[in-house]
C-alpha cells in the first residue's frame, strides 16, 4: 500500500473537522473523496500532506484557536505524520490545492521552475519541463505570460503542472474543475486521465461525482469528517440512499 491512513482526527479549536478517519491508496492508484460541502475532504488532504501541522504552528495567537491532530500516516512504508510538510513532497506526496494559487505575479515559465525546485540535475528539469508541455501544450504558449492573467482553466491547468514537476508518486488534488465550463472540465480530466495512465497515483477531491467516479479504481464518501461509505463507483451507485443523500444524484 502506497499510502495508508489510520485513525486520523483533527480538532480545529473545540471544531471536530475529521473524526478517526482511514483511507489508503494503492500503487498507481487513483482514489476520489466525494461527498457534500463542509465533509473535511479538503482538511483530509492538508493532514495528510502536513499542511494542517503548518496550519498549528502559525494559528495559536493568532487566530486565538489551536488545532489538535491525532492518527498515522504511512507513505511508501514510513511513518510521515511527524514529518514537515516540506519534507512530505521530498518523499513523493504532492499536494495541488483548491483554488489553484498560481504564484500571480511570475509568469507560467516561472511558476513551473519553482515547482522543480527539488530538481538538481538540468537534464532531468528539461525533461521533466517538455512532460508537462506535452500534457499541457497551452502552458508552454504562455509560457512568457503572468500567471495571475490566465483564464480559470488555463491556471488549473497550471497548479497540476507545477505539481508534476515535483515528479510526485502520489498526487493529491483538491477540488480541480471548480469554476470551470463544462468543456474545459472535459478536457481537465482527460489530462488527469492520461496522468493515471502514467502510474502516478492520485487521491481526487472533486464536487462533480460522476466525473470523479468515471475516473476512479474506489471512492470514499465523506460526510461530517467520517467515510460513511467505500467502494467502487458501481457499488455506490448502486446504493439508493448513498446516490441520493451524499452524493446529489
Amino acid at each position: 500500500m502506497l499510502l495508508q491512513v489510520e485513525n486520523l482526527t483533527v480538532c480545529y479549536d473545540t471544531a471536530l473537522v475529521l473524526n478517526s478517519l482511514s483511507v489508503s491508496v494503492d500503487e498507481g492508484e487513483l482514489v476520489s473523496l466525494v461527498g457534500p460541502n463542509g465533509a473535511g475532504k479538503s482538511t483530509l488532504l492538508r493532514a495528510i500532506t502536513g499542511l494542517v501541522r503548518w496550519e498549528k504552528s502559525t494559528m495559536k495567537g493568532t487566530r486565538g484557536g489551536d488545532i489538535t491532530i491525532e492518527g498515522t500516516v504511512h507513505f511508501a512504508g514510513e511513518r510521515i505524520d511527524r514529518l514537515s510538510a516540506h519534507d512530505i513532497v521530498k518523499r513523493g506526496l504532492v499536494h495541488c490545492p483548491e483554488r489553484r494559487r498560481p504564484f500571480r505575479e511570475m509568469t507560467v515559465a516561472e511558476n513551473l521552475k519553482a515547482g522543480g525546485y527539488l530538481c538538481g540535475d538540468r537534464k532531468e528539469f528539461h525533461t521533466r519541463l517538455e512532460m508537462v508541455y506535452q500534457l499541457f501544450p497551452v502552458l508552454k504558449d504562455r509560457g512568457n505570460q503572468i500567471s495571475g492573467k490566465l483564464s480559470g482553466g488555463e491556471q488549473q491547468m497550471l497548479a497540476i503542472a507545477r505539481a508534476l514537476m515535483l515528479q510526485p508518486k502520489l498526487l493529491c488534488i483538491d477540488e480541480p474543475s471548480t469554476g470551470l465550463a463544462a468543456k474545459l472540465k472535459q478536457e481537465l480530466f482527460e489530462r488527469i486521465q492520461e496522468i493515471k495512465a502514467s502510474g502516478i497515483a492520485m487521491l481526487l477531491v472533486e464536487q462533480d461525482v460522476s466525473m470523479a467516479f468515471k475516473l476512479a479504481s474506489r471512492n470514499y464518501v465523506m460526510s461530517h469528517g467520517k467515510v460513511i461509505s467505500e467502494g467502487t463507483s458501481e457499488e455506490l451507485l448502486k446504493d439508493e440512499a448513498i446516490r441520493k443523500t451524499y452524493l446529489g444524484l
